[in-house]
This record gives structure tokens, sequence and C-alpha cells, in this order.
């Protein structure tokens, strides 16, 4: 495992640099072997004296540092060699290289320092292709506009146009023009498409498809989450930019703002967050909104604090960011952590209260305590939405595809992944709290707890209550008249891979000229270049039976929610069991997959080929309505920390 872990890091430094078309090129017998380049220089390419690139000569590099011994010359100037102030020299094949890409109109990234002599080239063949136009004509109905967006935010981000950002550079980055087309597998599967540097999807469109050349590997969604999956200091550094950018205001607005108080005998509760509950939209936020509410029939204040701006993990004491601030359900902006804990006054010895932290994202452990201390208060609840206690991936999640079940920090399985480095100071994070606070943990189910007490390194003896956010309540079937046709299957709410959003995709695809099966998808946005039917739904705190209702009325029978994550706790799930719909999910979908066996309202499978089977023989079926009969439930939603005060 470990040389494993040590490979793949190799692999990842190397290709931030290295130019797999430059190597197919030079070495011609790389391209006509099929091998790929990144992995054959890395395990011996580099021996054989073999450049990564126009811009490096390994043979140069090593002459030139004899100290190196047995060392890859290019992952050491990558790692190492440029901070110590070593020069890489050209390689003796980089002239002829950019020669040759420039004659072809490709771009580089590496480029002539000074005027030299241009080397002489054999006769080739003109790269073959359309022109520009012809290219943009052949491309623009087969591109995937809104997937180039979702899985490139950085030109999402800078507004850049898809399409032309994608015939131009795109492509030489090995961004995919759609979700079905890898633009590195098809180079790799098509040497002489490499070698001629075309634009393979061009290539594919031209002549490829027809010739029966497949787009890609068929490695199935989590390989491509993995392709897609974002260094952390990358992540970090995006945050740290975005923070910078947030407009705080002056103090007194603060100072005014909370002088408006409800509650004459100063009763106030403070909630923190990850982001502001009254803008976004989710599971969390509706929790706090509901929280809010109760907290305002008893005429408490509240004051909620969250980042202003996205921030992936807790803060440390040397990130600097402001903090967003709702005043008794009213967003009043953002303001520096010191204006807060300075606005901050203890109430009277006869004033109630107390506090909640629902997720510690975003905040910086040290201004928790230091705002909470100027408010006089040391008492209050810890709420475990999330594993944001146990670990920077708060899905508990090995680089967002598999469950991981919190190993050691210092297992293996953590040096693999990509929260790994970042997990011991979210852990420490919390730690801080627990020592310096006096904290009920409340955990919205048993599963929930029982694998937080197994990894956590908070006190044994920590108060903890299990509080379910809902819970079913019986009632009458609703009359409607029993429905004929096809199996309805529903997927609910954000399609995103950790919901299981590519696997139901996959799914409905493959069974879509099905006659015994009926898909949809319901939630508050559609997906484009989807093949089956959307229904709006939109759950909100004025609109709390928006999907039950929804289910009832369209008559769904089955529903998978196959979340690749251990659910904390799942409101999609009780939705689900109220309506009378059959629940299909994975054995590893924490708060679903417990419901769903106890209380009988599904089937948990073991993966996507049981799934799958299940479809394919029509075992599914069984799941109807008509022949389940299912009973039907109301749903009866707590109050959240109201419902744990004592005397509310």
């Amino acid at each position: 495992m470990a040389d494993e872990a040590s490979l793949d890091h190799v692999y990842r430094i190397l290709s931030t640099a290295f130019d797999a078309t430059f190597y197919r090129l030079v070495y011609p017998d790389i391209a006509q072997a099929g091998i790929e380049p990144l992995r054959h220089y890395a395990d011996a390419g580099w021996r054989e004296g073999r450049d990564p690139t126009a811009w490096f000569s390994t043979r140069a590099y090593r002459d030139a540092n004899p100290d190196l011994g047995e060392v890859d010359p290019f992952h050491h100037y990558l790692t190492a060699g440029w901070r110590e102030g070593r020069s890489p020299e050209p390689s003796v094949h980089g002239a002829a290289y950019l020669w040759r890409q420039a004659d072809a109109g490709h771009a580089t990234d590496w480029g002539f320092d000074r005027p030299r002599t241009r080397p002489p080239s054999p006769p080739r063949p003109p790269v073959p292709g359309p022109g520009p136009d012809a290219a943009r004509a052949l491309v623009e109905p087969e591109f995937d506009t809104d997937f180039y967006l979702w899985a490139n935010r950085d030109i999402a981000e800078l507004g850049i146009e898809p399409l032309n950002h994608f015939l131009h550079t795109g492509w030489r980055e090995g961004r995919d023009p759609r979700r079905d087309f890898s633009v590195s597998d098809y180079l790799e599967l098509n040497p002489d498409v490499a070698a001629v540097g075309m634009n393979p999807f061009v290539h594919w469109l031209l002549a490829g498809r027809a010739e029966g050349r497949v787009a890609g590997y068929d490695l199935g969604f989590r390989y491509q989450v993995l392709q897609r999956l974002e260094p952390m200091a990358d992540r970090l550094a995006l945050a740290a930019e975005r923070a910078a950018k947030v407009r705080t205001k002056p103090a007194n607005i603060l100072v005014e703002a909370l002088a408006g108080r409800r509650s004459a005998a100063g009763d106030l509760h403070i909630t923190f967050s990850h982001d502001d509950y009254t803008t976004n939209v989710g599971g969390v936020q509706l929790c706090i909104q509901r929280e809010a509410a109760a907290m305002a029939a008893l005429g408490r204040d509240h004051l909620h604090l969250h980042p202003p701006s996205h921030w992936p993990i807790v803060r440390g004491s040397g990130d600097v960011a402001a903090l967003g601030v709702v005043w008794n359900g009213k967003p009043i902006g953002a303001f520096p952590a010191a204006d807060l804990i300075a606005a901050q006054k203890p109430g009277p010895a006869t004033a109630r209260r107390g506090f909640a932290i629902h997720n510690l994202l975003g905040h910086a452990p040290d201004e928790v305590i230091a705002i909470l201390g100027a408010a006089g208060m040391g008492a209050g609840h810890i709420w475990l939405h999330d594993f944001t206690s146990l670990c920077a991936g708060y899905h508990l999640m090995r680089n967002e595809v598999a469950d991981c079940g919190a190993p050691p920090p210092d297992s293996p399985a953590c040096g693999l992944c990509v929260y790994g480095p970042y997990r011991a100071a979210q852990v420490a994070a919390h730690a801080r709290l627990f020592e310096a606070l006096d904290l009920t943990v409340v955990a919205p189910s048993r599963s929930t707890y029982e694998l937080w007490r197994a990894r956590t390194t908070a006190p044994a003896d920590q108060p903890h209550l299990i509080a379910p956010l809902a819970r079913l309540v019986p009632r009458e079937a609703p009359a409607t008249p029993a429905r004929q046709g096809p199996l309805r299957v529903a997927f609910l709410g954000m399609p995103s891979p950790h919901k299981g959003w590519p696997a139901f995709r996959d799914l409905a695809e493959r069974f879509e000229d099905d006659p015994r099966y009926e898909f949809l998808h319901l939630a508050s946005a559609p997906v484009k270049g989807i093949r089956f039917a959307f229904h709006k739904v939109a759950v909100t705190a004025k609109r709390p039976r928006a999907m039950l209702d929804a289910l009832e009325t369209l008559g769904i029978d089955v529903a998978i929610l196959w979340s690749l994550c251990r659910e904390t706790f799942s409101f999609t799930v009780h939705e689900v069991a109220a309506a009378g719909v059959a629940i299909l999910t994975r054995p590893d979908s924490g708060n679903i997959a417990a419901f769903t066996d106890e209380g009988g309202h599904g089937r948990v499978l073991s993966g996507e080929d049981e799934l799958f089977g299940l479809f394919e023989r029509g075992e599914v079926l069984a799941l109807s309505r008509a022949i389940r009969q299912p009973a039907h439930f109301d749903l009866a939603y707590s109050a959240l920390t109201v419902d744990l005060l004592e005397g509310a």
C-alpha cells in the first residue's frame, strides 16, 4: 500500500509538467507500442535518458547535478531543484518539436527564449482535419456547454466562452467536451491521432466514431470523479482569494443592528454554520430555519454566524476572514471577528442563553470561543449533521468516491486521500472546542453517533443525545385511484456524484427504451441533456411537504437513494417512506440504509451490479405500489436545539 501511494504521488507530481504529446512525437516507439507516456517515463524513460518535455533535458540535468544519484532528474527539479536554484536545459529535441507544432498551428506552453536557427525537419504530410470554422461547426452541436462549465469551474468563474476555450486551449489541457468523451483516453487509445496533434474530439466526430473507435475507457463515474478531483491546496487558495474580496461593514452598523432586540430579558441564542441559512438551500439550512423560527416563538434573540464565502475546512489561526451575520432572521453583512467579539456582552443572570454549533467549516475555533466568552456563554450543543469533527473530508469519502469509515489518521489509507494531510488540523480544531466549552454532542441518528464515538478523540464521557430531525406519524392512505402503466422510478434532489446521480442516470439511460419502466428526476432545478422527465420540487420551511406531496401525486413507485457517503440523517428517506415509496439504496449510505432496513421500507443492495440486475430481470416490479399496498405517514419535524432546552 505504501509503495502504491508513493508511485501515485510521483505520477501526480510529474503530471503537472509532463508533456505527453512531446513524448509521443519524439519517441515514436512509445506511441507505436500503445504505452501510456507518463507511466513509461516515470518507470523507465528517465533511466533511458528520455526527456519529459521540450524544456527539460534529463541527461543535461543529471550531468549538471551529479549529487542526485539514482533519482529521476525531472521529479527532483519539480519538487526541490527549482527551490535550490538549479536550472534545467532544454531537450535536444525541443526546438524541432516546437517548430513542428508551430507549423501545424498548435500553441505550446513553452517557447524560444532567444532567436534560434531552425533545425531541418523531415518532409511530412499536412495535419489532417477541417479548418477552424469547419471544426467549430462540427463540434458545436455535439459539445455539452453545461458539462464543460460544471467540470471546469475556473472557466465558469472567469466567464470564458466554453466552446472557444475547448477548441483553442481546453483539449490541449485534457479538458473533456462532454461527459462521455475523454480527451486523454482517446489520445492514449489512438496514438496516430496524438502523433499528428489533432483535436481528438474533432477526429472522433469526423472519422473516429464511424470507424468504431471508442470515446474513452469505460471505468465508471467514480473514475471520472477522481479525474476532476481538485487538490486541497488549490481549493484553499481559491477560498482565501474569495475571502479577501469580501467587503466588511463598519462596526457601528453591527452595534446598531444588535441593539434592535426582540428580548428585553437578554435571552440570546447563537448558532454557527458553514453558510447563510436564509439564502442557501439544503438540509442543514432548513434545520437552522426551524430552530430560528422556534427561538422567535420563544421571544429569544438569534445571532447566526457563517463564513460569507465558501471555505472547505476549519480555518486555521493564520487564515484571516470575515464572518457573515444574520440577526433575528435578517442578514446584516460581514464583519471582522474582532468587531463581533467587541459587540458581545454577557446577559443578566436571569437571561436564558445558549448556542449551537451546526457546522464549523469556515470558522476558526479560537474566534468561536472568544465570541461565546464575550457573550457569557460556556455551555451549548454541537450537532453531527456530518462528520466535520472527524475529518476535513466531512462525508468520510476517500477522494470523494469511496466510503473510508474514518480510519486512524496515520493509516496508509489517509495517505492516499486528498484530505489526509488536513485531517489532523481538523480534529485538533474540534478538540480545542471540547476542551474550552461545555458541549453536548447531538446526533440525529444512532448509527451516526456510534461511528462518531468510535472514531472521535473527544473525551469518553462527553455528554451526548440522539435527536432525530423528523419522525413518521401514521395516517390514512390518500384516496387516489390505482395507476396503470410502467413502474415509476425517481431520483430526488441534487444531482451530485456523492448522492449517486451518475448511477441513476446510467440506469435510466440503459433502460430508457424498456416499456416496463419510467424514470423521473424530482428537484428544484433541472439537469440539461438528460433524456427522462424532470419535475420541479422545492422543499422550503414554508412548504416542508413539497417532496412528499409530489411523490404521491406522481405515483412514484421506487426511489433510488444511492448516496455514496454515510448520511447522518436523511430527510429524503423519511419523505420517501412517508409517501409510501419503496427505497433502493447502498449499504454505505448511513442513515438511509439503517432506516430502510430497520423499517422494512425497501431493499439495501450490495452495489450497482445488483441494482442493474433487479431491473434487467424485472424483479424490481414487485416493488410497485399496486403490489405492496404501502402504509403512509406524516412527518413531524423537530425544532432541533429548542427541543433540547429544559424549560423552553
